[in-house]
């Protein structure tokens, strides 16, 4: 028997090979997994901060962010070794991007703009390996420390670790939330709330009834289908996030963002310094 250290392959003779996932193996626990969203941090100190402070992962946004494909590796890779589980958004569902962020060690990947069943289907045929998907085969993968594997044990493995997950965002999705949620190959499902509100024409009015609504709806897809959810698009309305994990409605969360933590401190900081110079004024004018 023989275990490799961090988040990599453990092989158990020569029959067996597993890819750890923390935030898979939480949440089938029936608990909610944590991810801090990176957006504007680049390098390897991402994953240990998220690591230091208690989060289940890191939620690598290629989205809203100037990220490339090399940044989101190297950060990718420290996750594994740090023992979390790195999630990245892909920009579309393209394989161009899902499958090299997948090759660069990410344990998920989210796919933002999912319109049909179809779009759902394509996310999978580029993340998992035959015979679930259509992704290519290569060797030597993060998630299995670079080791060379036998790409049918190595497929098997990395499919069974890796989340694959469609976002619920649009109105067409949310429509037919029920079907992709039973797309073979899709893992969890994540409501993005701030497009969702979009598209409904009540931007940003999370206590709208229908925002509640399409939880509802979202909810009973994802328990039908014995699969995962996420909230994403709350890190303002920590409030709503309670409330929907209570019900026991979510698997996981985007807590909070990189770039909202660093403003907010650094706000804080500034504002205390402003305060001083406000009382010195104010004092000497007395």
């Amino acid at each position: 028997m023989a275990t490799t250290n961090g988040n990599h392959a453990t092989q158990t003779g020569q029959a067996e090979i597993t890819v750890p996932n923390p935030m898979r193996d939480k949440m089938l626990q029936g608990d909610v997994a944590s991810t801090l969203i990176i957006k504007m941090m680049s390098g390897v100190e991402a994953p240990m901060l998220a690591k230091s402070t208690g989060f289940d992962g890191i939620f690598i946004d290629m989205e809203h962010s100037q990220l490339d494909l090399t940044a989101v590796s190297q950060m990718c890779q420290a996750a594994l070794l740090a023992g979390i589980t790195p999630i990245v958004r892909s920009p579309t569902k393209e394989p161009f991007f899902v499958s090299r962020i997948l090759d660069g060690g990410a344990l998920g990947v989210v796919v933002p703009h999912i319109r049909s069943v179809k779009d759902a289907e394509d996310v999978v045929a580029a993340a998992k390996f035959a015979p679930i998907g259509r992704r290519s085969a290569t060797g030597g993968l993060p998630q299995l420390g670079l080791r060379p594997i036998p790409a049918k044990k190595a497929s098997t493995a990395v499919n069974q670790s890796t989340i694959v997950c469609p976002m619920i965002e649009t109105l067409e999705a949310l429509e037919d939330v029920e079907k992709i949620a039973a797309v073979p190959g899709v893992d969890s499902l994540l409501i993005g709330s701030s497009d969702l509100t979009a598209e409904m024409g009540i931007a940003g009015e999370f206590d709208n009834p229908r925002v509640a609504e399409a939880y509802e709806k979202v909810i009973a897809a994802y328990r039908k289908a014995s699969i995962f959810l996420g909230c994403g698009g709350l890190t303002a309305r920590p409030d709503l996030i309670q409330k929907f994990c209570e019900k026991g409605g979510i698997s996981w969360v985007m807590v909070a963002a990189d770039q909202a933590l660093l403003y907010g401190a650094a706000k804080q900081k500034a504002d205390f310094t402003n305060q001083i110079n406000e009382n010195r004024r104010t004092k000497g004018s007395s």
